[in-house]
């Protein structure tokens, strides 16, 4: 009777995965989550675009201007959405985006949406709410909504777009 319950218990231990199967079927498990994760998106602000910049990207013409929340002396917009392209600063590089032709048309030639190989731009415009501000712009309410590679916001904002020429 001991043989056989020896015979039994050594068995069922043949069974089972040895320790080393064991631990390389723990390492492949692991390895599955982590291929799965992903980093949280990178939140950011973008930075007060200057007439600096404007100058150099050469962003002169209609289009509209997502206006900064606070006065700066040296900002003129967060964002700027034109016919072809829409811009915004960040880590004091201007970004540049390409417009979706396909994307409907605002006020002043901007569009709704701009991509880029690293992030894409979403503009919305109350157009039913726009309030004459100068002699050629329009002021809106909106929200900008800046997305990374991945389509994950990474800056949202509700303010004040100007538009005009």
């Amino acid at each position: 009777m001991r043989r056989l319950a020896l015979f039994l218990v050594a068995g069922l231990a043949a069974c089972g995965p040895t320790p080393e199967e064991k631990a390389a079927a723990d390492a492949r498990d692991v390895a599955e989550v982590e291929a799965h994760q992903s980093p949280p998106p990178d939140k950011f602000v973008p930075e007060p675009i200057s007439f600096a910049d404007v100058e150099a990207a050469d962003m002169f013409g209609a289009g509209c201007s997502v206006l900064p929340k606070t006065e700066s002396a040296d900002g003129i917009a967060i964002a700027v959405a034109q016919a072809d392209a829409a811009y915004f600063k960040r880590k004091g590089e201007l970004v540049r985006l390409s417009a979706d032709a396909g994307s409907k048309e605002l006020p002043y030639l901007a569009r709704t949406h701009y991509d880029g190989l690293e992030y894409s731009m979403t503009l919305e415009l109350d157009e039913d709410a726009g309030v004459q501000s100068g002699d050629e712009t329009v002021d809106y309410p909106s929200v900008l909504t800046i997305k990374d590679a991945a389509d994950r916001a990474i800056f949202t904002d509700r303010g004040t777009t100007q538009c005009g020429a």
